[in-house]
Order: C-alpha cells, then sequence, then structure tokens
C-alpha cells in the first residue's frame, strides 16, 4: 500500500473532504525506522506527528526517580508524537522502534498552519486527535495502575 493510500484510511482523517486530505496528504513524509531505533526522546523538541504504518514503537515515560516505564505501545494505524500537533515544545515521553518499520511523519507547524488557515479541516483533525489522545490516556492509566500493582504486590505480602 502506497503512503497516499494508507493515509486515506486513517481514522485521523475521516470526514474530511477530499480536497483537504489531497492538501495534507502532500505535507507527509515517509520514514523507515529500524528496530532498537530512538525516533525521539522525551525532552527532545516536538517538531513532528507520526502515523505508524508498519511495525511497533513503544511510547516511554522516564520519571525524576525511576527508570523508564513503557506506557504505551503503538502499532501499524496508530497515532504518536502528538506534542507536536498540540504545539508543545517538547515531547512528554519517548518513541522507541521495537519492530522495524515505516511512519508517515508531518511537521507540527504544518498541521497548526492548516488549522489556521482550513478552520473547518482543523476541527475536524483536533476533533480525531482529542479521540486519539483520550484513548491513549485511559489505556496509559490503566497500563501505570497495572505496573503499581506490580511494583507494590511484594510488599503487600511482608
Amino acid at each position: 500500500m502506497d503512503a497516499t493510500t494508507f493515509l486515506e484510511t486513517m481514522p485521523f482523517f475521516q470526514g474530511l473532504p477530499a480536497a483537504d486530505r489531497a492538501r495534507i496528504l502532500k505535507r507527509f513524509q515517509v520514514e523507515d525506522h529500524a528496530a532498537g531505533e530512538v525516533i525521539f526522546q522525551q525532552g527532545d523538541a516536538a517538531d513532528r506527528l507520526y502515523l505508524l504504518a508498519s511495525g511497533r514503537v513503544e511510547i516511554r515515560f522516564k520519571p525524576d526517580d525511576g527508570e523508564p516505564l513503557t506506557v504505551s505501545v503503538i502499532e501499524s494505524g496508530g497515532i504518536f508524537g502528538w506534542s507536536a500537533a498540540l504545539g508543545r515544545r517538547s515531547y512528554t515521553s519517548g518513541a522507541f522502534c521495537t519492530e522495524a518499520g515505516r511512519s508517515l511523519s508531518i511537521r507540527g507547524l504544518d498541521l497548526r498552519r492548516i488549522y489556521e488557515e482550513h478552520p473547518a479541516t482543523g476541527v475536524i483533525l483536533l476533533e480525531s486527535l482529542a479521540e486519539v489522545i483520550a484513548l491513549r490516556l485511559t489505556s496509559t492509566h490503566a497500563h501505570v495502575l497495572e505496573l503499581l500493582r506490580q511494583g507494590v504486590s511484594p510488599l503487600a505480602g511482608g
């Protein structure tokens, strides 16, 4: 499947007229990732939003007082790096490729420019992004609770 066909099938673009999709799609670039590659680290400048076409990416958060925690696993069709789309200065977590694959990315600045120049398109994209963020936060919350349970359970018995 080519990049354009893949992007058109993404839920992120559902509800957009063909002209709006075409305007956005031409701003994406294809990136290949090797297993073990750091795509971005927590604290790096948040400059790109990624749509994963293939492979697997772990989102890892490093607390100040501990080891990095995998808070989410992104599979084909998933979105990550959304700090860039929201205009944040830096990524709040890191992205690590655990299975070689390909992503399509767009500069956050380009995406925000689309929001400003085409407000109706921006509303649709921001609503799609809000759904992704809400699902990720729900999933992350459950995952962190499970990690805490695992870390606390040996202490509970003694």
